[in-house]
């Protein structure tokens, strides 16, 4: 796959993800619930911090996150970059393509929402609001609204632990930007041996 199509796919998973994003707080106010299906939902959270809503405490937290989220996407971009120069495999690229394009997505979340949103409690937020955003530059908040509760119920009293506790399967609230980035990883676990054949080689 050469540069030019990894930048198209890119571009096309930002813009999926970023309308996406962009409809959903423009339409919903947080917590506000659309069911699909029994196992699909729309529900429009909004997530500080890293992944399942674990944050980095502390003033400058945030910011702190926002920096490592961009000096991260500047290392994905090399990685990109210098597996193309090398004539990567298609699967390697693919899936570098898709950690790039999720993690860039979340990033234009966490720089600019915090200034061309107002905040989302109790109401629909405004798209450049003329009171300003909720919030300064680095310091917005990711926008989640995929939820799949395929299971929901008391766990049986026999296992350890966690026995007649009520359970949700699949409990998380995640978006487009972060279903890319979990494709893209598996996609290297599963097919390792595709994504990296010279590797392999070399190593025999």
């Amino acid at each position: 796959m050469s540069l030019k199509k990894a930048g198209l796919f890119i571009i096309l998973i930002l813009l999926i993800d970023q309308i996406s994003k962009i409809y959903i707080k423009t339409h919903f106010a947080l917590g506000e619930e659309v069911e699909v299906f029994d196992w699909f939902r729309i529900l429009f959270v909004e997530n500080e911090g890293m992944a399942w809503g674990t944050k980095i405490p502390g003033e400058y937290g945030k910011l702190a996150l926002t920096l490592f989220r961009l000096a991260a996407i500047v290392g994905i971009g090399y990685w990109l970059w210098d597996s193309v120069r090398k004539g990567g495999s298609k699967i390697l690229i693919f899936s570098i393509a898709l950690i790039f394009a999720g993690a860039f997505g979340n990033i234009i979340d966490s720089v600019f929402y915090g200034i061309i949103f107002d905040d989302s409690y109790g109401h629909v937020a405004s798209f450049l609001p003329e009171s300003g955003g909720y919030s300064s530059l680095f310091h917005g908040k990711v926008v989640d609204m995929l939820y799949f509760p395929l299971w929901k119920g008391y766990l049986p009293e026999w296992i350890p632990f966690w026995g007649g506790e009520y359970f949700t399967f699949f409990e998380p609230v995640f978006n487009i930007a972060d279903s890319a980035i979990s494709v893209g990883v598996a996609m290297l676990l599963v097919f390792n041996k595709k994504a990296f054949p010279k590797e392999e080689n070399e190593n025999k």
